[in-house]
């Protein structure tokens, strides 16, 4: 039984007794003390049950590693599922309950699909695909939603969240990351040649597995003191930063990396801080130090509660005062193992024996436990763990071959087994970023291999490395050696010159045999309870699972982890892998290194949605821009509507008008006097540079590098696929230099777009983008009037016809502000768009205002804008456009160069479906009832008697009634629609009602547009 030691334990305090509760249950531990480590101490082996046979669970190891120990932690609107029992550290309080159970962890009725599984292959690899293939009509009413149910860990949390998160950024020259001796002596190194040390470890303490490892001394004194020493040193150098509780999730391409820290999870609630943090961290250099993961043995019943890692034992007696068992066994095929033994004979533990694998347990270890007369059985292998909700004893045999094992052997009582495969180096990080990784057939292990490719930097140089045990490096003097020499080269790498070395570390450490290799243990009677051999603990993957899916052709190693989910999800592989993968190669009858590894993935623990939304959340989820005249347009009417992320002016209300009547006084009043808008909102994207020219002529269909200077041109951007992206005016501001109009919402996206195929295809092209959107206030001044009410305003810059002609702009001050005066019109009236620097756009709109009072001017909105530009049959992006239309099919042939070699878009739109005849194309829409205006979306029919559902030829894609015209207006996408003017189409729109209208010209006012040339 485990139970708490009477003394010991380096990491808790015993003078804080901590209460907590687990299951409803109240229980006790101590400051220090991580929620696995007290629920051991309360003898709380059954912690949870597994995800596909509900099997009793227990903890296995003692880190991030774990694959059982998943809870729901905290209560009410701090509720959090699926945390590790091991990583958690207690604190006055905590509520936590196991997961994965009905009704209750002791009596879980999905336990039943273990009993069904011995008897049915369906819980099987691949019994998804298998047996919910019939019959079809089943699938939505029966099996998906018993996948739905049977699917996931946990409950998502319910109430919001109270805490804060954030977000920060760092650039450092060498991140190292992991606090164990190799880390730190990196560190030490690295910071020694007066590089900037960002050095992270995602524990709450340094010092690694040095902190449990009493048979190691380095420069005298126990390993963990050094630890603690060097660390010490470390955090008093100004040079150096230092993070505890802080995980690396991800390493990418170029000296990136996204760092988790926990910054209050064992203070819930403190004030003032975030409860996670997320790094983002740019670094010259990396060093990664995250040591190495202990894996587990494949036998029968390895996944009974009481069965751990060898490793965790004696983290357990430690650091924590924790004894797992009182009568244990460990099971081992390495030297490693039998430091465990050792930590249990000095906890009072009765280990009845050591199984060992190998047939030669010799070596300054194995001699060690002789002194302690423990029982040492070589050439062994436990062929059953015995027990269901803790460990009763086992089963233990002679190694005949891979399959079989012999002889009765004894059978022991025991309450824990200390299991150990051997160690396998933490690569997910260093594999993230591209290094390869080759396989060592001494050690049995995947280690980093930077002949074979190794991360770079821009400049094509090595940026990161691996260190001390995470290089395959497992005992203390190698790894410190190796670590030394890592930090020195990334110190050297990040431009710094290596500063004398310092002293080298003496270290005293009973020498290790090799590790032999064994993947699997037989078990006498396959058909017995407990037979499984698991290899994932969390996927509920066994060894007959993966020899299944070698069996039925899935021989690529990540074909296998998808058929089996073996290292899937939150564990990837961390410890399941190397086994599974040599099962694997014995079943293909292939070397594990030609098997191979599957793919890990970012992040290497789970991280909180919280950190990852950091401050945006709540009202700063997606925060609302509003333009500098925002403050006007509230007290002066304004009624608000959403536009990308901006909030603009839909019209402005008088006091007892409706929205319509007020859309229709804004409209006849700019095509009658003259209207203001605050177009500010209007994408507005820099593009300077020699090659500017160059690089506009590849983006839109038409030709940029012809413009003159101080004029404008309108423009397409196509994507890839030669679909419509986004239009917009292109002004030529200078020889080099270009400003970009976009739509509103598209200023982002747009910029994002061109820097995209800057930085991936036109590196070479000297042009440099800058989204200046915000930087500029602009107003439109749109009517008859227009020109007036400017000189009125007063104005340096000569705006009369012949001066400045449609498509032209100027420089020069309004109303004593700095402009930049745009002839353009998108409501097909005499129009100027006037930029200014933002701070000046308040007065600047006044001062229109003002001036504007003797020519009858008005503000006008969104929808006024929007009805002027349908009855120019000016399109709009987003209604016009869905992704799939090209500009010809808009008529927008025009617009699309001919002389040109190539733009974004050329090639795709040469493909036959976009060149066939009868795609839909944009027609204009007069309703036979002219006050009747079709439903924006309205699909048209040919036959409105054709059985439902019947086949449509387009939709409507803008629809208004147009004060202008006194009438409705529609635009619409129509098949052959150029083809079909004169036409009358029908548009079902309800279930007895269809409205009847005519195809005409899309141009419903001015179509000479002699007032905006006027």
């Amino acid at each position: 039984m485990a139970h708490r030691l009477e003394k010991g334990g380096r990491l808790i305090d015993r003078s804080q007794p901590l209460g907590f509760r687990f299951n409803g249950r109240d229980l006790e531990g101590f400051e220090g003390d991580t929620l696995a480590s007290a629920l051991l101490a309360n003898d709380r082996v059954l912690v949870g049950r597994s995800f596909k046979y509900h099997r009793p669970r227990g903890i296995v190891a003692s880190g991030a590693e774990e694959p059982n120990a998943l809870f729901g932690v905290g209560a009410g609107n701090r509720f959090e599922p699926n945390q590790r029992a091991t990583t958690t550290e207690l604190h006055a309080g905590m509520e936590a309950i196991s997961q994965n159970h009905w009704p209750s962890l002791d009596f879980d009725i999905g336990a039943v699909n273990a009993a069904v599984a011995s008897m049915l292959p369906v819980f099987s690899a691949g019994f998804y695909y298998k047996t919910f293939m019939y019959p079809r009509a089943a699938w939505k009413h029966v099996y998906e939603p018993f996948i739905r149910r049977a699917a996931g860990l946990g409950k998502a949390p319910s109430e919001r969240d109270p805490d804060s998160y954030e977000h920060l950024h760092a650039h450092t020259d060498v991140l190292v990351i992991g606090g164990g001796i190799a880390g730190l002596a990196a560190a030490r190194e690295a910071a020694a040649s007066g590089a900037r040390v960002l050095l992270v470890e995602q524990t709450a303490h340094w010092g690694g597995r040095a902190l449990a490892e009493a048979e190691t001394r380095i420069d005298g004194v126990p390993a963990a003191d050094w630890a603690t020493a060097r660390a010490a040193e470390l955090e008093a150098d100004p040079s150096v930063v230092t993070r505890l509780r802080t995980m690396a999730a991800g390493l990418y391409d170029h000296g990136y990396a996204l760092l988790y820290e926990r910054v209050s999870d064992h203070r819930p609630g403190t004030p003032g801080a975030p409860r996670h943090r997320l790094w983002r961290v740019r670094a010259k250099q990396i060093v990664v130090a995250t040591g190495a993961i202990e894996r587990p043995l494949t036998f029968a019943g390895n996944d009974t509660p009481g069965v751990m890692l060898a490793g965790a034992v004696r983290d357990y007696i430690r650091l924590y005062g924790v004894c797992p068992g009182r009568r244990a066994i460990v099971y081992a095929n390495n030297d490693d193992a039998y430091r465990t033994a050792l930590a249990l004979h000095e906890a009072g533990a009765e280990v009845v024996g050591i199984v060992d694998v190998r047939h030669d347990a010799e070596g300054a270890l194995p001699e060690m436990a002789r002194a302690l007369q423990i029982p040492i059985h070589e050439g062994r292998g436990i062929a059953r763990a015995r027990g269901g909700k803790r460990l009763e004893g086992v089963e233990i045999g002679r190694l005949k071959s891979g399959t079989e094992i012999g002889g009765a052997g004894p059978a022991e009582t025991v309450d824990l087994v200390a299991m150990s495969g051997g160690w396998s180096p933490v690569v997910h990080l260093y594999s993230h970023c591209g290094g390869k990784l080759a396989w060592d057939d001494t050690a049995l292990m995947f280690r980093p291999h930077p002949e074979a490719g190794a991360p770079l930097g821009p400049d094509g140089e090595i940026n990161t490395r691996c260190a001390g045990a995470a290089n395959g490096e497992l005992t203390s003097a190698p790894c410190l050696a190796d670590a030394r020499m890592a930090g020195r080269a990334a110190a050297e790498a990040a431009g710094f010159t290596p500063g004398p070395e310092l002293p080298v570390p003496a270290v005293e450490e009973p020498a290790e045999q090799p590790v032999a290799a064994h993947w699997f243990t037989p078990s006498r009677d396959k058909y017995a309870h407990g037979t499984k051999h698991f290899v994932d603990f969390q996927n509920d993957v066994t060894a007959a699972d993966v020899r299944l899916a070698a069996r039925e052709g899935y021989e690529s190693v990540e074909h296998t982890k998808r058929y089996t989910t073996l290292g899937m999800a939150t564990d990837q592989g961390k410890t399941s892998n190397i086994n599974g993968l040599a099962l694997l190669a014995e079943a293909l009858g292939a070397p594990i290194q030609k098997v191979g590894t599957t793919t890990f993935r970012p992040p290497y623990t789970p991280i909180s949605m919280g950190a990852i939304a950091g401050q945006a959340a709540g009202p700063l989820f997606k925060a609302v821009r509003q333009t500098p005249m925002h403050g006007w347009h509230a007290a002066n009417g304004a009624d608000f509507e959403p536009v990308g992320d901006w909030e603009r002016p839909y019209c402005y209300r008088r006091e007892g008008e409706s929205r319509e009547a007020a859309v229709r006084r804004e409209v006849l009043n700019a095509r009658g006097h003259v209207g203001l808008l605050d177009a500010s909102t209007l994408g507005k994207i820099a593009v300077k540079g020699p090659d500017a020219g160059v690089f506009l002529d590849r983006i839109y269909t038409n030709m940029m590098s012809t413009l003159k200077p101080g004029r404008c041109r309108y423009g397409l951007m196509c994507n890839e696929n030669g679909f419509l992206f986004d239009d917009g005016v292109v002004v030529r501001t200078g020889a080099d230099s270009f400003l970009l109009h976009t739509t509103s919402g598209g200023s982002d996206r747009v910029a994002g777009h061109l820097e995209e195929w800057l930085q991936t295809e036109w590196w070479d092209l000297e042009v440099y983008v800058q989204n200046v959107t915000d930087h500029w206030a602009q107003i439109a001044v749109a009517g008859p009037e227009a020109r007036r009410l400017i000189e009125a305003a007063g104005t340096d810059a000569d705006i009369s016809a012949d001066a400045l002609p449609f498509m032209a702009f100027a420089e020069g001050t309004v109303a004593g502000c700095p402009a930049r005066i745009f002839r353009i019109s998108f409501s097909g009236e005499l129009s100027y768009e006037i930029a200014t620097p933002a701070g000046h756009g308040l007065a600047l709109w006044q001062a229109l205002h003002a001036a504007g009072e003797a020519f009858g001017a008005m503000p006008y909105g969104t929808e006024a804008l929007h009805v002027m530009r349908a009855e120019k049959g000016f399109i709009m992006i987003g209604d016009e456009t869905d992704g799939t239309v090209t500009p010809q099919d808009l008529g927008l042939h025009w617009a699309v160069s001919k002389k040109k070699d190539d733009f974004l878009g050329k090639r795709a739109q040469s493909r036959a479906d976009l060149i066939r005849p009868n795609r839909k194309q944009l027609v204009g829409l007069s309703t036979e009832d002219p006050a009747e205006v079709l439903p924006d979306g309205a699909h048209a029919v040919e036959d409105i008697d054709a059985p439902k559902p019947m086949r449509t030829i387009g939709h409507v894609t803008s629809s208004y009634f147009s004060p202008t015209l006194d009438r409705s207006i529609a635009m619409a996408l129509i098949e052959r629609g150029s083809e079909r003017m004169g036409e009358t189409l029908l548009f079902p729109v309800g279930e007895d009602k269809v409205i009847r209208a005519e195809v005409v010209s899309p141009v419903f006012y001015d179509a000479a547009g002699e007032r905006q040339n006027v």
